[in-house]
């Protein structure tokens, strides 16, 4: 059941005024449907309009279960996800009567905002004051989708850049490209969505990619003291010169790049294309948004681990390996920059290895260290 607001477009739960974002309210069937439907009447979008300005929201209440019992968070998440874009809304939120839990830690509630959805257990808010406190974590929810990640934000009584900037955010939520197909929709999409790109690559941390992969770090580290110790590893880093060490580097951050991509099927792909071509259009937007922030989310991460790999093999080659076993293995006395091309050498080594190691963790810890699902402190037990 879909229940529009009223005085709303009927096109499938979008409007095709660019100042407008449409919210998805999924529920479950029963009582918690029944809250969305209730909520909706109390005038939950004015709620959001008041609080979150900058565009003028919508909301659209659909009774679904999404899941057929209990389900890991990534999976609550991809569903959500899905239907939000089945819908052709910009945000969604999840009121299911589901426990979350997140590193085996129950919690009331999860937003990504690389997915642009939310998930809210309403067994968590207990049993008083349900309407209200509902009602006041979804406007919380959708405020982490479109802010700086970092906390709940309540944007309308602050003021300098950080306002703008969120202002500027919720903007964009609901403009929709001009073109729609090939580079000119990735085009599009990165130079019309910059600062919502930007604050969904903020949100996921991809700097802390490596620290969620415990079995990729481990192999990385693993191949690195292997590669260290070996002689001909020297050797063939003295040889090399930097273009090719060059090469090698990038080869082994886009194999873990890739690696972790596919691996866990990370790469989202387009619904089957709605009647409406606006609606279309902005769920091919949204798809496009979200492959270019879990690329560079990935990139980004690999990369930071690349250069702490280089760190430790700098340091290493410095204190552990002898100068003069390195200078016989060479032929030659070996200087800083021989020393720096073994470093890089190994570190590239490493890299590698921990594309083995990633290989081996399940899809929910890479999705969960990718996309950095966050509970609202504010909600949480």
């Amino acid at each position: 059941m879909i229940r529009p607001h009223q005085g709303r477009t009927e096109a499938r739960g979008i409007n095709t005024d660019p100042a407008t974002v449409a919210v998805g309210l999924i529920a479950s069937p029963g009582p918690a449907a029944e809250l969305a439907e209730t909520l909706l009447g109390d005038g939950l979008a004015e709620q959001m309009t008041e609080r979150l300005p900058g565009a003028k929201w919508t909301v659209r209440v659909v009774a679904d279960r999404l899941v057929g019992g209990p389900a890991p968070l990534h999976q609550l998440v991809s569903c959500t996800r899905r239907r939000m874009l089945d819908g052709g809304w910009q945000l969604a939120v999840f009121l299911t009567d589901l426990p979350l839990q997140t590193s085996r830690r129950p919690v009331v509630a999860h937003a990504s905002s690389a997915h642009g959805v939310a998930v809210l257990s309403l067994p968590a808010l207990g049993a008083v004051g349900i309407e209200q406190r509902v009602g006041e974590a979804v406007v919380r929810l959708l405020a982490v989708l479109v802010g700086d990640g970092d906390e709940p934000v309540d944007v309308k009584p602050a003021g300098g850049k950080r306002h703008g900037a969120l202002l500027r955010r919720i903007r964009e939520l609901g403009t929709v490209v001009g073109d729609d197909r090939g580079a000119g929709l990735v085009t599009g999409v990165v130079t019309g969505n910059l600062r919502l790109l930007v604050g969904m690559l903020r949100a996921n941390r991809p700097w802390r990619l490596a620290i969620g992969l415990s079995r990729a770090l481990v192999a990385a580290l693993a191949v690195g003291i292997f590669a260290l110790v070996t002689s001909d590893i020297w050797r063939i880093a003295d040889t090399l010169g930097w273009w090719r060490l060059a090469l090698v580097g990038a080869g082994s951050v886009v194999a873990v790049v890739l690696t972790l991509l596919l691996g866990a099927d990370l790469w989202e792909r387009a619904p089957p294309p709605p009647d409406d071509p606006d609606v279309a259009r902005s769920t091919r937007e949204q798809v496009v948004l979200l492959n270019v922030v879990t690329v560079t989310t990935l990139a980004i991460g690999v990369a930071a681990l690349y250069c702490a790999l280089f760190a430790i093999g700098v340091l290493s080659v410095l204190l552990v390996v002898p100068a003069q076993l390195l200078d016989e293995a060479l032929g030659h006395p070996a200087g800083l920059v021989d020393r720096l091309e073994l470093a890089w050498l190994v570190s590239a080594l490493a890299t590698v290895g921990g594309a083995l190691g990633a290989g081996l963790e399940s899809d929910e810890t890479v999705r969960e260290a990718a996309y950095a699902y966050q509970p609202d402190p504010s909600l949480t037990d």
